[in-house]
């Protein structure tokens, strides 16, 4: 595998490791900006990432997952710790598809566009629990990936997820 032999390349000599931030740095700033909607903030902790990342490559071990779930997971943890220490509230990029996708089949009539109150709704979440939402239905990510980056088993992330969708699908019930 190329991902494995280019790890324990980095591992040996850190000038390695610019493969890894050439080819993911645009994707975790993403992946941060999109909970920021700074781009100062998101490329500083971004830096902060990757030179984490960096700095503890020899501690990596390939369990399953690509490389980039280490590198995402490393992006969550800071971004929690960001706003835990400024005591900031994370933002929310919405999506259409992504809400047609969360309320699917189970609110009958329930239009799209009525974006304000599915957004008033997904405030009332937990950090936590609006990040889940986020990566699975705004980012696509599988179940898979939501475990490592979260680090919670594959079944306890489908749990969460489906216990959250159904709060929220009662609270857009009880609000339209």
């Amino acid at each position: 595998m190329e991902e494995q032999s280019r790890i324990e390349a980095a591992k040996k000599d850190p000038k390695n490791f610019k493969y890894f931030y050439d080819l993911w740095y645009k994707p975790v700033y993403l992946f941060i900006y999109r909970r920021t909607d700074d781009e100062t903030l998101s490329a500083d902790i971004t830096q902060q990432v990757f030179l984490k990342a960096m700095q503890n490559i020899t501690k990596y071990e390939y369990r399953g997952f690509p490389f980039s779930s280490w590198l995402y997971r490393i992006a969550h943890n800071e971004l929690m710790q960001h706003f835990r220490d400024q005591n900031k509230v994370r933002v929310v990029c919405i999506e259409n598809t992504g809400l047609a996708e969360i309320l699917e089949d189970d609110v009958a009539g329930y239009e799209v566009e009525n974006r304000e109150l599915i957004f008033k709704t997904l405030q009332k979440l937990k950090p936590q629990e609006l990040e889940l939402i986020e990566m699975r239905y705004f980012e696509k990510r599988s179940f898979k990936e939501i475990s490592e980056i979260t680090n919670v088993s594959e079944n306890n992330a489908k749990v969460k997820v489906h216990r959250i969708l159904e709060r929220l699908r009662n609270l857009i019930t009880v609000q339209a």
